[in-house]
């Protein structure tokens, strides 16, 4: 039945985007969930990560997904930088709830208009022989462009599931939201594991956004289509749940591919805000917050 395909198409194809969106909404679960910094300008650093991938592929044919791996140092780098001005003018003295609010919205609309004067607002795409190419399980089509992002995704949520829980500096980042006095009896220093973790914020970020133009062109003012998205994903999954930030994912990526499926495109954007609202009414905790 033609109903049933177009079913079993659109769960697939939203488990797969879901994949996609944890990798997206990591950062959030990491700064918003576990450090309390409302980075409203995390959606533009996955922009960002689209063009360095963009132009890495347009200019020396590099593979997105290899490009992101190679930069993921550089975001880390920025990312501890951004945090350290955001700590000097805001958080150190104690401004940091609505000032430190419009410090990343103009950290947001700088980096946009950055984008866009770089590159206008001319839609972008990167070329990569698997790309294009599909496989069939019976009736159900696999794109490697959804297949390929959602992997790297997952292994990328794994990872800073196994750092956070595994390490020394995973575990601090964990703790120092919750007891800034308590770490330093434990010989950190909160400055330098917030630090740590603002970085790989970032970081998730631009490699999230090397997976993105995997998936479809971009251009720079798509990244206020995923304010939405990662903070419905990290306040659904629990904050600072990195476990729960897959599950959520994969729950919202569900839900928007079966609402463009039956109910057009223009609606799937609408789902994620829902999704947050809903969240926010019923749990919210989240399905896996304390």
């Amino acid at each position: 039945m033609v109903w049933l395909d177009l079913l079993l198409n659109a769960l697939a194809a939203g488990i797969l985007l879901g994949g996609f969106y944890a990798a997206v909404s990591l950062g959030i679960a990491l700064a918003f969930g576990l450090l309390d910094i409302v980075n409203i300008a995390h959606p533009v650093f996955v922009m960002l990560g689209s063009y360095v991938a963009y132009g890495m592929n347009a200019r020396f044919g590099f593979d997105p997904i290899l490009t992101g791996l190679l930069f993921t140092p550089v975001f880390y780098a920025l990312g501890v930088l951004l945090y350290r001005v955001y700590y000097v003018s805001f958080e150190r003295k104690g401004a940091e709830s609505l000032r430190g609010l419009v410090f990343f919205f103009g950290v947001l609309f700088i980096v946009e208009v950055s984008l866009l004067l770089a590159f206008g607002v001319d839609y972008r795409m990167v070329e990569a022989r698997y790309i294009g190419e599909t496989f069939q399980i019976g009736p159900v089509g696999i794109a490697f462009r959804l297949l390929v992002p959602c992997v790297v995704g997952v292994a990328l949520t794994g990872a800073l599931y196994l750092f956070l829980s595994r390490t020394f500096y995973g575990r601090a980042i964990q703790a120092v939201a919750q007891d800034s006095f308590a770490l330093r009896l434990m010989g950190a220093n909160p400055f330098r594991v917030k630090g740590i973790a603002f970085g790989l914020a970032i970081a998730t970020a631009a490699l999230a956004g090397a997976l993105l133009i995997m998936i479809g062109p971009v251009e720079p003012a798509m990244n206020r289509e995923y304010i939405g998205r990662v903070f419905a994903v990290a306040v659904l999954g629990g904050m600072g749940s990195i476990g729960g930030t897959l599950v959520a994912a994969i729950i919202v990526g569900v839900a928007e591919s079966l609402t463009s499926t039956f109910y057009g495109p223009s609606w799937g954007v609408a789902v994620s805000f829902g999704v947050l609202l809903l969240a926010l009414a019923v749990r919210p905790s989240g399905l896996f917050g304390r």
